[in-house]
């Protein structure tokens, strides 16, 4: 297969794509160039970290199959516009959690120390140790984990050895799993927010969870405590977050933020980044060779199972349930020509196929085709079926 590569990845991953027989090409780049570049190469699977993929480079990829975000989110690429298209999107959930964990409790740690503005003084040449040796101390306090995924729950797992407790909500958490992680249950992110000390953010971006952290979230925290978001920008009104900052003493520390910079270099130009109330990293939650070794080598395997197999693993955009009315199922001798004949009874029928799977029994003398539709079949669907040659049973039910 032919692969365009939009991010740095690792040497040993390009290494095996190439050894595995894909023609693989290297393009980092971004916005218009890499529309140019999709245009020109039309390759069958773009490789992406960060770099956002938008409809019109879609349009422009009449041959892409396949897109694989080497990372968990995929919120950076037009998904509904892939699914229009028939492209396929993947992703690599869980291999950078325990970076951006660690990036989580650096950060708590961070703020607690006043670590960053320790080092700022000091290049300025200047000793603060009165200002600086105040900190409170993480042990005994308690951290809201809102989102108990794999990152949240190895967040979680980290807060515990070092003594703290932790309070979670998340939208399947069950009280038995609860128990399991040594976390107490909260019914709403709402309910985390009042009874934390240190408040952090591991949602998947969603309609659903856009703002989630807004005015009633920053109302009901403590005033002064910390809150931390190393998943997405869309999770959190900054409108609000400002607000608690300067009126609740709120002291943030944040990994990404909305209208964040797609280029890798340039300039900054987030209002908030120089607020004395925040402290910000460059959306490194997931940068370090760990990770980068281990969702690299998932999107290879996703790569390869597709080249192998046809089926895609990790796949975001393929409907778990469909529209589909009926179940038609033909038993038939395995022989060519067999199911062109009952699709095209289908047809004639007016009914739409949504899906379909085909099953060879032991010998490959016969096989079975179930076929979910949506439509009104006509009365005489299944004998129509049934008069095609080698085709040995038909039935249709209602779902």
């Amino acid at each position: 297969m032919h692969i365009l590569i939009a991010d740095k990845l690792p040497e040993n991953s390009l290494s095996t794509l190439q050894e595995g027989g894909h023609q693989v090409s290297i393009e980092l780049t971004s916005g218009a160039a890499l529309c140019a570049a999709l245009a020109r190469l039309q390759p069958q699977v773009l490789i992406v970290r960060s770099t956002k993929v938008t409809r019109d480079m879609l349009k422009a990829a009449r041959a892409l199959e396949l897109i694989v975000r080497a990372g968990a989110g995929y919120d950076s690429i037009d998904v509904a516009a892939a699914s229009e298209r028939g492209i396929f999107v993947a992703n690599c959930p869980g291999k950078n959690a325990s970076a951006v964990a660690e990036l989580t409790i650096g950060l708590m740690v961070a703020m607690d120390r006043l670590i960053p503005d320790n080092v700022a003084e000091a290049r300025r040449n200047r000793w603060q140790k009165a200002r600086f040796a105040k900190a409170t101390g993480l042990r005994h306090r308690t951290l809201g984990i809102v989102g108990l995924g794999r990152i949240g729950s190895e967040v979680a797992r980290v807060a515990l050895t070092m003594g703290m407790q932790v309070v979670a909500w998340s939208r399947s958490l069950t009280e038995a799993r609860a128990q399991a992680l040594g976390v107490t249950r909260e019914n709403t992110p709402l309910a985390v927010a009042a009874l934390a000390d240190i408040v952090t953010l591991h949602v998947a971006a969603t309609p659903a969870t856009r703002h989630l952290a807004g005015t009633d979230f920053f109302r009901a925290m403590k005033p002064g405590a910390f809150f931390i978001n190393t998943t997405r920008g869309s999770i959190v009104d900054e409108t609000a977050l400002r607000r608690a900052i300067e009126e609740k003493g709120i002291r943030a520390a944040v990994d990404v933020f909305e209208g964040e910079p797609s280029y890798k270099t340039g300039e900054l130009n987030w209002e908030l980044a120089r607020h004395d109330g925040i402290y910000l990293t460059h959306h490194i939650g997931a940068s370090t060779q760990q990770a980068q070794e281990a969702t690299a080598s998932e999107a290879v395997r996703i790569i390869d199972c597709y080249a192998r197999q046809g089926s895609v693993l990790n796949c975001v955009n393929v409907a778990v349930q469909t529209s589909a009315t009926h179940l038609l199922t033909v038993r038939h001798l395995d022989r060519v020509g067999v199911l062109a004949a009952v699709f095209d009874v289908i047809r004639k029928s007016n009914l739409n196929v949504q899906e379909m799977e085909n099953q060879i029994f032991i010998g490959e003398k016969a096989a079975v085709a179930r076929i979910r539709v949506t439509g009104e079949p006509t009365p005489n669907l299944c004998q129509a079926i049934r008069s095609a040659d080698h085709v040995l049973a038909a039935e249709i039910i209602k779902l």
